[in-house]
């Protein structure tokens, strides 16, 4: 879920790219373009074990290395890709640097409270979709403006250790709507315990080493395995994607 806490002029270009990494954990990286009048946050709902603590999901700082998606970009024929409120005494939740973001982990919805005012969703909204009481909650602080923000990376606990995980329903001026207008390019790794995803899911033609500088994404992308993309453009179904080996 890409949702907003102020109203948004534009979204546009978004790229996530995600792998499963040790212990059951996963990695997402995640890019837009937007344009917004006004401070406001990016908020990323993420399907944790429940008891998840604040410090187990650890963000990456991916400043260094701004063409990670236009570099992932080269590994595929582009033109052959198918379209597809807190209680008293709660301390504030920590707020990390990192790159030219600043970032905090919300364990639960009810932990909204202790984020600044200006970077929380009307309650009203979690009410609107179902399925997220149980999930945490990745929270980006943006600037106002029009933007080109380089990648937001972190790790997570998955609760279903045999999904990945890719947060593509929108929230972008405050309520939930059964559909929404998409312009979404996904990448996936899997693991060696999954099966490479079906459907229109395309394969790029070498191992990321070979178009991706690994040695700058920290950890995240496997050199030695291939990438699946999916290109997901217009008005499509409003729910979150999640890969099932």
């Amino acid at each position: 879920m890409c949702c907003f806490t102020q109203p948004v002029k534009d979204v546009h270009m978004t790229q996530i790219f995600a792998r499963p990494s040790g212990g059951g954990r996963q990695y997402l990286v995640y890019q837009m373009d937007y344009e917004a009048a006004e401070d406001l946050a990016m908020v990323l709902p993420l399907p944790v074990p429940s008891k998840t603590l604040e410090d187990d999901v650890k963000f990456i700082n991916l400043k260094s290395y701004p063409d990670f998606f236009a570099n992932m970009q080269t590994g595929f024929a582009i033109n052959k890709l198918p379209v597809a409120a807190a209680a008293a005494g709660d301390a504030p939740l920590k707020v990390l640097d990192v790159g030219d973001f600043e970032a905090s982990y919300v364990p639960t919805i009810e932990d909204f409270g202790r984020l600044d005012p200006r970077f929380r969703l009307p309650s009203d909204a979690w009410k609107s979709v179902p399925g997220y009481k149980s999930y945490g909650f990745a929270v980006f602080k943006l600037k106002s403006g029009k933007k080109e923000m380089h990648p937001m990376a972190f790790e997570f606990p998955r609760k279903n250790r045999l999904e990945i995980f890719f947060p593509t329903v929108h929230i972008h001026d405050g309520e939930y709507h059964e559909t929404a207008d998409f312009d979404h390019t996904l990448y996936l790794q899997v693991g060696n315990d999954q099966a490479a995803p079906m459907g229109e899911w395309r394969e790029s033609e070498q191992p990321a080493g070979m178009f991706m500088r690994t040695s700058r994404t920290r950890g995240i992308v496997d050199s030695k395995t291939h990438v699946y993309s999916l290109m997901m453009f217009g008005d499509l179904p409003n729910k979150d994607t999640i890969i099932r080996s």
